[in-house]
């Protein structure tokens, strides 16, 4: 089996509590944005961007989210708020991928969607091939509109998904993945 096909079989999310320092590099950073990049996009369009989140933004981003989250639950305890203020704090890497999606002529936004999705699969793998952890999170935040205006989103623009990037706290047990007869029709 080659490396590559062996990084692809061994690739699993882990918790999000079990992602820690040190993250990755600018240098490193760079790499696996240009890596995600270079996904299937009909048309070129690239209907997608990248928002970083690393060091002191990680606390500001989650600030809002925990605002939002108290403006819609004005009764809750400050245990429950700090959980939403760490929401983007808990790797040293966060980044969301966002949709641009949009009507064209030619090219279903659909077919754009998945090419953020697909941009997103390739950020986690090109973390776990740089030898991070890498888990792919979309949490009510993501679907918040007064959340994603806080993050910089445009309004015709979604989150794809939070990829947090870090190392390992210790290592993670697979989990089952379903039978090939059970997913598989040969037509």
């Amino acid at each position: 089996m080659t490396d590559a096909l062996r990084l692809l079989e061994t690739r699993k999310s882990p918790k999000i509590f079990d992602i820690t320092g040190p993250g990755p590099s600018a240098e490193e950073i760079d790499t696996l944005l240009r890596i995600a990049s270079r996904v299937p996009d009909h048309g070129k369009l690239a209907p997608w961007r990248f928002v970083v989140f690393e060091g002191e933004a990680r606390a500001r981003a989650s600030e809002a989210i925990a605002a939002v989250f108290r403006s819609d639950n004005p009764g809750a305890d400050e245990e429950r708020v700090a959980v939403e203020r760490t929401r983007l704090t808990r790797a040293p890497l966060v980044i969301a991928v966002v949709s641009k999606a949009g009507p064209h002529a030619k090219i279903p936004e659909w077919e754009q969607l998945m090419s953020g999705a697909a941009a997103s699969t390739l950020l986690v793998l090109a973390a776990h091939a740089l030898g991070y952890a890498a888990t792919w999170l979309t949490e009510w935040y993501a679907y918040d509109a007064r959340v994603c205006a806080a993050l910089g989103l445009a309004e015709n623009e979604r989150i794809v998904g939070f990829v947090h990037i870090g190392t390992l706290v210790r290592p993670q047990e697979d989990r089952p993945r379903p039978a090939l007869a059970d997913i598989v029709t040969r037509f």
